[in-house]
Formats: C-alpha cells, structure tokens, sequence
C-alpha cells in the first residue's frame, strides 16, 4: 500500500527514520506543503532558506517531489485520499504550532494514521531528566545526563519506490531577503566534510574568532534538517576540539528541552524577576535601536556583525553575543526586539536556540551569563579580532585602518573621514547605568 512521506524539518534523504518507515510499507509519495498563511507571516531570511531548501530536495528526487499549496490540516488528507495512503509519516515536530498542526491533521485523516520517526533532535525534549523528573535548568548536567542517555546511531539508508503527483504552481514564492543561498543536503553534506577536514582541527580554541574559518557553517542545514545532528555525532571522536563541537550540539538539544519544560520563555523571562527590568522607549531609543540593526554604532565589532547579518543571513557566534549583551546591556532596549530583528534576518532561525540565546545573554533564562557579564566591544574585537580582519571584511569605511586599530577608530580621523559614525553612546556611563537597573530589580544569574 502507498504512503506518504510528509517533509517538514527533515529536507534530507540519509539518516532519515520517517523514511526508512515509509519504505518498508511500499510506494512512497514525498510530499511538502507550502502554507501561505505561514510563509506570508514567515521571516524572510529563514523562509527563502526554505524554499531554497525544498527546491534542491526536489531536484534530488529527480523532480518527483510533490509541492502543494495550502493548509496542511486540508491539504495532507486530501493528498491521503487521493492516493489511497494507508499511512502518513513524518518526523516529529516539537514547535508550538507544529504539535497543534499535527493534532488537526491526525483528526481529519479519518483513521489514516499519521507515524512520527526521529524528529529534529538527538534526544526528544522530556527525555532527559533530574533523578526527581524535573526538567533541567543548567547545561553542563544537562549535557551529562544527555551523554548518558545516549542515542540511535544513523538510521540506514534506503531507495523507495517513490510516487509521484502533479504539484502546485508555486511561482508566488520567490526570495525576498535578497541573500546569495545555498542549500540543499549535498551542500550541507560538503561543508560538513570540509570542516572535518580542515575546521574542526583547532575547534575548542579558534571557534570563538570570526576572522578565521572555524565554525562548522551548518547551523541552518540543521535547522530544516537539511543534515541532522545524529549524523554529525556518529562522525565525531574523543579528541578535544570533538568534544567541543558534540558540546555545542548539546547547546542546541538544551534550548529545545528549554522551550518544552517552559513554554513561557517564548516571549517571557524565565527568571520572572527580569519582568520588572527597566527597558528604554521612545524616540531616543528607537533610533538606538536602528543604529544597531544598520550597524551604525561606532564600535567597529558591533557594526561588523550586524551588516554580516543583513548581507549574509548569518552572524558568527561569538558576535552574537557581543551584538545582543551591547542591545540589552549598552542601549538599555528589551531583549524581545533584539530576537525579534535576529529572527527576520537570520537563515538559521530557530525559535526556541534565538529565544534561549537572548535570554542567556540578558541574563534572565536558564543557566544564563549574569547580567553584570557586560561584553565590552572594544575588547572583544581585540580578543577575537586582533588584527581586525573580521571588521574590514563588513566595514567598508574601515577598510584603510590598519591592525587592532580598526576597533578603535576614534583614535584618527581617518575613520570619520571616510564616513564611519563616532560612537553613538559612552561605554563606561551605560555599563553603570545596566548595573544600577539590575539592582533595582534585585535580580542576578543564581535567582
């Protein structure tokens, strides 16, 4: 009997359990929904990283890929009746929306079950827990406990006989952030083993430097699962620059079983007391806050990491915190517009990472930096930039300073005459004002 594959966040053909469990019932359809009511509302980066993805999956399936348009709560049985299916597989989506989606379509598949296999994580949010069954609030026994719960090794790899149907005229879906994409698994297949060979060499101490090339670039091919982390484990070692990086991955594990135990901290602090932190509005601080989104600040790392973001669709990891801590600590604006901006701009958009990395930045989540961790932009370009080359690949005006200089270009005028804005605030006076509000709310990391 056919059954239907129901691609999601799974845009991949190896390491795939929703697959291996279609296949071994007979014929597969592979199906994608493009849902206008949510690529309308979707941010712009992340859903043309989307619609990149699924054309390159499409082409992998020798176009045989069906795209249709509409709500998936109709669309999906409509597939299923049309096709006779006996079966709807997927993989197990853990979003907000996603697990109310799938509830509707479950009902309206009139007895056709809908399988979830795998889903876009190594180990599924509420797995791992404290020995009492509450959730974990700190990482490193988070990331012990996850260790030991282990996981399944790749799932095998196998060639159904795929269907096929005529698709949806999906000509109204074309890129609107203007990034240069590249996606698809085989890209992300590449980059994975590029890094193996050469980046992951020197990953525990280089990944925190934007000027050099160690970071594994992979962050939005798992975000739509393009690869999936359980691959990249099974290729990793003992060496210290893997444990690192398997470390990492555990970050990312930490904020989806973050985001499932709290659901609140979607939009809310998890440490309530951050409720009461004093934000600035008004005119002052909205043209801050346009400042910093157009990298116009007049601290050159600060700047570098947001125009690397609006031309890109990324930003180093290093540089995002740098960028959010001068947000919420320097500008004194709510961490909320900060992920709000990270969100539409970001390729590798991933709700519950971006609401847990602004959160710890601010110093209001779980196992967050203290808020009285204030990053200094000025010595984080020259600990991380020391020869400036991160700031002159995306500041342009900067690009005739020479050396550690360009991090502190107010020390010649040949900054200004070039164009590039003298700093926007004093460093000094807005880290003791960000202390003097954190004691006003009585709050700190350990509450």
């Amino acid at each position: 009997m056919p059954s239907i594959l129901w691609f999601r966040r799974d845009l991949r053909l190896t390491d795939h359990p929703a697959l291996v469990e279609a296949a071994a019932t007979g014929p597969v359809l592979p199906l994608v929904v493009l849902d206008p009511s949510q690529l309308v509302a979707a941010h712009a980066a992340s859903r043309d990283y989307f619609l990149a993805s699924v054309a390159a999956l499409r082409d992998a399936l020798d176009g045989r890929l069906v795209v249709r348009v509409g709500d998936p709560r109709t669309v999906v049985p409509a597939v299923a009746r049309e096709i006779g299916a006996d079966a709807v597989h997927a993989s197990r989506d853990f979003g907000i929306r996603g697990e109310t989606r799938d509830a509707d379509v479950a009902a309206r598949l009139q007895g056709v079950p809908l399988v979830h296999s795998g889903s876009q994580y190594v180990v599924a949010p509420g797995r791992v827990l404290k020995d009492d069954g509450t959730p974990f609030k700190v990482f490193t026994p988070f990331y012990r406990a996850w260790l030991r719960h282990g996981w399944r090794a790749p799932a095998a790899t196998v060639t159904p006989q795929w269907l096929s149907l005529p698709s949806d005229d999906t000509s109204g879906f074309r890129p609107i952030a203007g990034l240069d994409i590249v996606a698809g698994e085989d890209a992300a297949r590449a980059r994975w083993d590029a890094f193996r060979a050469g980046g992951l060499q020197g990953y525990r101490e280089l990944r925190d430097r934007p000027d050099l090339d160690h970071t594994s670039r992979l962050s939005a091919a798992l975000r739509f699962g393009e690869l999936h982390a359980r691959t990249l484990l099974a290729d990793l070692g003992d060496e210290p620059d893997h444990e690192k990086l398997r470390s990492e991955i555990a970050w990312r594990e930490f904020s989806g079983h973050l985001l499932h135990h709290f659901p609140q901290t979607a939009t809310a602090a998890l440490n309530p007391r951050f409720d009461a932190m004093r934000w600035d509005t008004g005119a002052i601080a909205d043209a801050r806050f346009d400042a910093w989104r157009r990298g116009q600040t007049g601290f050159p790392i600060v700047d570098a990491g947001m125009r690397q973001l609006a031309t890109t669709g990324w930003m180093h990891n290093r540089v995002r915190m740098v960028v959010a801590s001068f947000l919420v600590k320097h500008l004194h604006l709510d961490w909320r517009r900060g992920a709000d901006w990270f969100a539409e701009r970001l390729i590798d958009f991933d709700f519950a990472n971006n609401q847990q990395g602004w959160q710890w930045t601010a110093g209001c989540g779980a196992d967050a930096a203290p808020f009285h961790r204030i990053f200094n932009p000025v010595l984080q370009g020259l600990k991380f930039d020391p020869d400036g080359a991160y700031v002159r690949a995306f500041v342009p005006e900067l690009r005739h300073i020479p050396g550690a200089l360009v991090h502190e270009p107010w020390r010649t005028t040949a900054a200004r005459d070039a164009g590039y804005p003298s700093p926007i605030i004093d460093l000094g006076i807005e880290r003791d004002e960000a202390l003097a509000r954190l004691r006003e709310i009585g709050a700190n990391s350990a509450d």
